[in-house]
């Protein structure tokens, strides 16, 4: 840069012609920057420009999230939210979150999806699995929709990984896939147990895929299925009594948003009923479960982010593939073992991703 009568100053070879303020407007003298540290300065110079603009997607954005949740609270929703700054969007400046809650009761997915539709969102983020990602995609051809987890996919949400189509993509717990696992590390755990009492909820469309998978496991690691369906979380108490009263020797829970609100009251029981459980996701050994074995969730809510600005820089949501999990976690909760009296295998142990002692 050359200096004028503007003041702009001359940099070169490290030196740097400056106004001197002590002297009049038409006086300048010479003084010696360091080269690296101007250039640092014009980098992070660069850098803030660039952040600004990556802050400022031109509107503000308005994101439904339709959710079984009954808030806004817990380690998922803020992990969305951070995924969210990482990328320049920022609560009441440029992005705005409408949240939609069922409370647990998939059978409202559909009205609330309807009401995300009326209030004209431009994206629409789903937590409910396959139940809450269908009711979207039943109330709107248009709005592009996130699933932030969902079971099985193919099951009448996308016509494939790669090329979902329509207007839709996201993000796969593969909830099917992992529940054969889930009964054969419980049997690991447990090994004199040969009665599993399986709670799932029976108005999930997907539990019927992971129930499949868990029965076919069965006979294999030399166990039998006591299945308990409940519909709502107003029939879990009564459904609880049943599996207390039929004593069996352990307990497993499939994924379910409706159940991943309810987890501390799922821990609860079965630490109080001195069963030996596995749960799908690691915030029920967080909160005192015995085993957990499954995708990082939060991790899950934090990559529909990345959705979320492809879509508003102009990506069509059918042409994003659907992501599946590329890292499973198992957690093994040591106060609840030492608790139920129960040891944990060291092969078991050897293999865990977090120990919590």
């Amino acid at each position: 840069m050359v200096g004028d009568a503007s003041g702009v100053d001359k940099i070169a070879d490290g030196w740097c012609l400056c106004r001197d303020s002590r002297r009049p407007a038409t006086r300048y003298s010479w003084r010696v920057i360091d080269r690296r540290a101007f250039l640092g300065a014009w980098i992070a110079v660069v850098l803030l420009v660039a952040d600004g603009a990556a802050a400022q997607p031109g509107k503000l954005v308005r994101i439904g999230v339709l959710t079984g949740a009954s808030d806004a609270s817990g380690a998922k929703f803020e992990a969305f939210r951070q995924g969210l700054r990482d990328f320049g969007y920022v609560e009441g400046q440029n992005v705005a979150l409408e949240y939609r809650f069922a409370h647990g009761s998939l059978e409202r997915f559909p009205a609330l999806a309807a009401e995300l539709v009326q209030a004209n969102v431009d994206i629409i983020v789903t937590d409910g699995g396959n139940a809450a990602a269908q009711a979207a995609k039943q109330a709107t051809a248009t709005i592009p929709i996130v699933m932030a987890v969902s079971g099985d996919p193919l099951k009448g949400l996308i016509a494939s990984y790669a090329r979902p189509g329509g207007n839709l993509t996201g993000l796969t717990l593969m909830s099917s896939e992992l529940s054969a696992k889930r009964l054969q590390l419980l049997k690991e755990i447990a090994p004199r147990a040969t009665r599993v009492a399986v709670l799932r909820n029976a108005a999930n469309p997907s539990s019927a895929d992971a129930l499949a998978a868990t029965e076919s496991a069965a006979p294999s690691v030399g166990v039998t299925i006591e299945r308990f369906d409940v519909r709502d979380l107003g029939e879990l108490g009564p459904v609880l009594t049943s599996v207390a009263r039929e004593r069996p020797h352990a307990f497993l829970t499939l994924p379910d948003v409706a159940f991943f609100d309810a987890r501390a009251r799922l821990v609860e029981f079965a630490n109080a009923q001195r069963l030996p459980a596995m749960f799908p996701e690691r915030e029920y050994a967080d909160a005192g479960g015995l085993v957990a074995y499954g995708p990082n969730v939060p991790a899950n809510f934090r990559r529909v982010a990345a959705y979320v600005d492809k879509i508003v820089k102009g990506a069509r949501p059918g042409d994003l593939p659907v992501e599946q999990p590329t890292k499973l976690e198992l957690l093994v909760n040591l106060r609840t073992s030492r608790a139920l009296g129960l040891t944990i295998p060291h092969a078991v142990l050897v293999r865990a991703d977090h120990v919590l002692r």
